[in-house]
């Protein structure tokens, strides 16, 4: 999927200081500036939250531009200085931690299905996917199948929602019908995840709560309750924030991995990811 937002790799400006010293922000101008800087256009709306501290850049404050464009959402982040008048689009380094530090502060594990090693595993795999996305399951039918078997328990590979309903019509109610599982049965969360990616082509947004019901019947799960989690969407509060995290990584498409912080964009083929791995493991010493 190609995203649908120009993106310019750094910027430094100037902004007139506005009339309060409570809010040295112009927001006005900076959402016109950034639309002529981004070649935003006018369908896409804007929302620019109020400028908070960075914890990377000291005497900087970071500023979050909410993008909304054809039902999918993409949240891009800069830096103003303390007065006001200078802006910054970059990535900011502490030297003194992860050059991937800021990805690692924006992802939340907990609660989220998991397999491999345990939590603290000295390598991380996040996977944003969609279950009704072909790359998605090329992938995911890859490091199923190769990444315990190469790395054993030392590479944890963590699943995140991450639905592109906009293009994938049963996406959502596949992640939802996916967290009910995995609220119900942990363990079980796998099996429907190999599952529904195997039958994507015979999924549809008609048959999908069927499919989807029959299965947990058939795999141990309490087919009444199960039922009732989908019919009510009890976990889509679940999937909204795994996308609302998404989108602060600047995710647009899927699959999107993230190697203890190191973001891999698109399907990776497994002898690069078999390599960046090992080179992430050597890096720490583990054989």
């Amino acid at each position: 999927m190609k995203t649908l937002f120009a993106v310019a790799l750094f910027a430094v400006t100037a902004f007139a200081q506005a009339p309060t010293r409570q809010n040295l922000l112009d927001k006005a101008k900076l959402e016109a500036y950034l639309r002529r800087l981004e070649l935003w256009i006018p369908q896409v709306a804007v929302q620019i939250d109020d400028p908070k501290a960075s914890p990377y850049l000291k005497g900087f404050s970071e500023v979050v531009v909410h993008l909304s464009y054809n039902g999918q959402g993409k949240e891009e982040r800069y830096l103003v200085s303390a007065d006001g008048s200078g802006l910054v689009k970059g990535e900011v380094f502490d030297l003194n931690r992860s050059p991937f530090q800021a990805n690692l502060d924006r992802i939340k594990t907990a609660g989220q299905p998991s397999f491999g090693g345990p939590e603290s595993a000295p390598v991380s795999l996040v996977v944003y996917g969609d279950f009704q996305c072909p790359f998605c399951k090329a992938e995911a039918e890859i490091m199923r199948k190769n990444v315990v078997q190469r790395f054993q328990d030392k590479v944890r590979v963590v699943f995140k929602d991450f639905p592109l309903e906009a293009i994938h019509p049963w996406s959502r109610a596949g992640s939802i019908a996916g967290r009910c599982v995995y609220r119900q049965n942990a363990q079980k969360f796998w099996d429907f995840h190999d599952w529904i990616y195997a039958g994507q082509e015979e999924i549809s947004p008609e048959n999908l709560t069927d499919k989807v019901v029959q299965w947990a019947g058939t795999n141990g799960l309490n087919a009444a309750d199960y039922r009732t989690c989908v019919g009510t969407k009890a976990t889509e509060g679940e999937v909204n924030s795994n996308l609302q995290e998404g989108r602060a990584l600047g995710i647009t498409a899927t699959p999107t991995s993230f190697l203890n912080g190191f973001k891999l964009e698109g399907q990776v083929q497994w002898e690069v990811l078999e390599q960046v791995i090992a080179l992430e493991l050597s890096r720490q010493g583990v054989k």
